[in-house]
């Protein structure tokens, strides 16, 4: 399955989208890109649904580890949305569950901010 990455804004939210595998070589920079992009262009409020993501391995986490610390570097924010069970564990069993904000609810996590 090929990863692909769709964003769009809800308000002055950026919402990013992961479909697939984030993974060395599979997702991870396509990632960092849309995030870096997102950035870049001027978006100050992210969130990473990640819904569609079937797998994360240590690279895709570390991406998602280097995407938090580059927004906030640039004074954005960066949350996560519908972590799948499998990433939930990772993240948990890491302790990076503490560092990132996680939602279940779209409208949640953009109120959020």
């Amino acid at each position: 399955m090929k990863t692909t990455v769709t964003t769009r804004d809800v308000g002055d939210v950026k919402i990013v989208e992961l479909h697939g595998k984030i993974t060395i070589g599979a997702g991870d920079l396509q990632m960092r890109e849309a995030i870096h992009a997102a950035v870049n262009g001027g978006a100050t409020k992210l969130v990473v649904d990640m819904k569609d993501v079937t797998t994360i391995d240590s690279s895709g986490v570390g991406e998602l580890v280097g995407c938090y610390t580059t927004a906030t570097n640039k004074g954005a924010k960066l949350k996560l949305l519908n972590l799948p069970p499998k990433i939930s564990d990772v993240l948990t069993v890491t302790q990076l569950i503490t560092v990132f904000d996680v939602f279940t609810n779209e409208k949640e996590a953009v109120a959020s901010f």
